[in-house]
């Protein structure tokens, strides 16, 4: 199996695809490419084989070889209209005149050669995604798919490491590689690894920083990264069928053909040089456009799709599989998750300044997911106001590390009024380059959105500001982002947690409201903070907590028909002495607090108890929230 998955599949795919090429000639039903796919697709499926596939997510791209077989775990930031090229075409050799039928699938460039007068050559059709890492993915989770990898990849001969590091423009200005300084050609250039790491994930992961002479070129060319300071690798997929399953921000593990050739720059290059010289009838892209759509292949590689497997999560410690697929792993995590959630709730509480109530709805808020939609309605959706936040020893920031280490996937958005005012939060069309420009709202299902308002200033929100305001109330209430093409808006429904971190009420909606009740003086703060981070050597615990947020989020559940009555019948009890009392947003809420309480717990129905106990933590939060308005008068 470590032979086919190799990195030396590649050409032989590539190889094989002439030679099917030139037969389906002679045989257009042989079904050879459906085949070859099928028997990728089956192999990767067996135990850990995937595994042995190296990952561009991990692995610093001089590491690999061209026409190899790789992976990438990506976001489609955005699709580019369909291009043609030579499916299959016809070369003649110049010295013996021989003719030989190729493929053009599964690569850039063709064969010197061609016959462009060929009755034999085929123009056929590929869709391109411009795909991404996906966006806020933490370090917990690169160092975990990293250290599980069983690839083990030296630099490539047949690729010139210091190609990554010119930029663009400096493409034209460097005619003689060779004559640059070895200093400056050294791929290392970035930090190294402590020789200890040596054979982790982390050592694995620090290789793939860019020197920095790389990251000036890859600024300089604007990688459209959603969210500031993102690194990694971007890439140019390449689809030849079923283009039409795939959508926008979809998440997805690639698996397919990597193409690095130099020529690629080239052809940018020269295209560039001569835009100017065409006539514009002629020229079906404007430069903007060949600078986005043909940028060098050592900053934006190509990857030829064989396979790709929808990614539900990005949890590397559940099974590759789904969840049905595997009822040991399923039936030994639900068997422990009452016992991991009572070991999160302690844990929660201590972070939350012993505030236990607070510590129960935050664990309901971070196994949340819109499961469903009605109408333009998101179902399962909680998003958290947690007021009453100290603005004292950093607690804020402090709370969103603590809860990076325990989600896949997350970003801590300080709401500045220069923040406001001046981020891009949605993505806009840009018609001359013919590309969507990324906002930090283009973001993966069930990443974690930590909005800061304790950072809120007096000011003015400009513009800009109201419209990203609004855009985050839109997104909180109906989760669902309108991205801006200039002339008019389109919707894109998403899947993201958010939590707001406020003083007061948030000046933005909320599913629901808990106003911390910290047990911790202030002068005590910034001590009692510095004593919560989970230490290193506690890995073991924090997987375990790892793994039952991502089980919860992703299990089923229904209701039966004699719950159903029973609520309500509840419901009516409840209105008879005080109609004021509860309206049928409060049981809205209830529900879902049910819900998530139920699945906290690893129940995929309710019971009788969890929804007495999801009436019983409502009502300590409603009277909580009573009690602070009779304190502070003021508060909406």
């Amino acid at each position: 199996m470590l032979t086919l998955l190799g990195t030396e599949t590649g050409p032989k795919v590539v190889g094989a695809a002439d030679r099917a090429g030139a037969a389906s000639q002679n045989n257009p039903n042989s079904g050879w490419e459906a085949k070859a796919v099928e028997y990728f697709k089956d192999r990767l499926k067996e135990k850990d084989a995937h595994t042995s596939v190296p990952s561009l997510n991990d692995v610093p791209l001089h590491y690999l070889k061209p026409n190899s077989l790789v992976k990438f775990r990506c976001l489609i930031q955005d699709m580019y209209d369909p291009e043609f090229f030579m499916g299959v075409y016809e070369t003649v050799d110049p010295t013996t005149n021989a003719k030989v039928l190729r493929c053009g699938k599964y690569k850039d460039v063709t064969e010197c050669g061609v016959d462009f007068n060929s009755r034999n050559t085929v123009t056929a059709e590929r869709q391109t995604f411009y795909c991404v890492p996906i966006p806020g993915e933490n370090p917990w989770v690169k160092d975990s798919y990293a250290g599980s990898s069983q690839t083990r990849v030296l630099p490539s001969t047949s690729y010139v490491p210091s190609r990554q590091k010119r930029s663009y423009e400096e493409d034209d200005d460097m005619d003689d590689m060779d004559t640059q300084p070895q200093k400056q050609r050294d791929p290392h250039t970035g930090p190294h690894c402590p020789a200890e790491q040596h054979g982790n994930g982390d050592c694995k992961r620090q290789e793939t920083e860019a020197p920095s002479s790389q990251v000036a070129s890859a600024s300089h060319l604007d990688l459209n990264f959603p969210l500031p300071g993102e690194k990694g690798p971007s890439c140019l997929v390449k689809v030849y069928k079923d283009w039409d399953n795939f959508k926008l921000n979809d998440t997805l593990e690639v698996f397919g053909i990597l193409s690095v050739s130099p020529a690629l720059s080239a052809l940018a290059d020269e295209k560039d040089a001569s835009s100017s010289l065409l006539d514009p009838t002629e020229c079906m892209e404007t430069a903007a456009e060949q600078r986005v759509h043909s940028p060098p292949a050592s900053l934006v590689p190509r990857l030829h799709m064989l396979y790709a497997k929808p990614l539900p999560h990005n949890n590397p410690l559940l099974p590759s599989i789904t969840l049905e697929d595997n009822s040991a792993f399923l039936s030994s995590t639900l068997s422990e998750m009452a016992s991991v959630r009572a070991e999160l709730l302690t844990y929660f509480t201590h972070v939350l300044l012993g505030d236990a109530l607070a510590a129960e709805y935050l664990i309901l808020h971070l196994i949340s997911n819109v499961y469903s939609r009605r109408d333009v309605l998101p179902l399962g959706k909680f998003t958290l106001n947690l007021s009453g936040c100290p603005t004292v020893a950093s607690y804020t920031e402090r709370l969103y590390q603590i809860l990076q280490q325990l989600v896949p996937s997350s970003y801590y958005l300080g709401m500045s009024l220069q923040n406001m005012n001046q981020m891009r939060l949605v993505p806009k069309k840009d018609y001359v380059a013919n590309r969507l420009v990324s906002g930090a709202l283009q973001l993966a299902r069930n990443t974690s959105l930590f909005l800061d308002e304790t950072k809120l200033e007096q000011g003015q929100l400009d513009t800009t500001g109201v419209r990203n305001v609004t855009a985050l109330g839109n997104l909180i209430s109906w989760q669902k982002v309108d991205y801006d093409f200039n002339y008019h808006q389109m919707e894109f429904p998403c899947n993201i947690n958010v939590l707001i971190a406020s003083e007061g009420r948030s000046l933005l909606p909320s599913d629901c409201q808990i106003h911390l009740q910290s047990q911790v003086a202030v002068p005590q703060m910034e001590e009692y903070m510095s004593s919560i981070h989970m230490h290193p050597q506690a890995s073991s615990q924090l997987n375990k907590l790892r793994i039952y947020l991502s089980v919860a989020r992703l299990l089923d559940y229904s209701i039966s028909d004699e719950l159903t009555k029973s609520v309500e019948d509840d419901f009516v009890d409840m209105r008879k002495d005080d109609p004021q009392s509860i309206s049928a947003e409060d049981l809205h809420r209830m529900l879902v607090v049910a819900r998530l309480l139920s699945l906290s717990l690893g129940q995929t129905s309710l019971s009788r108890d969890s929804w007495l106990r999801a009436k019983h933590i409502e009502e300590l939060r409603r009277s909580r929230m009573e009690q602070h308005k009779c304190v502070n008068g003021n508060e909406p």
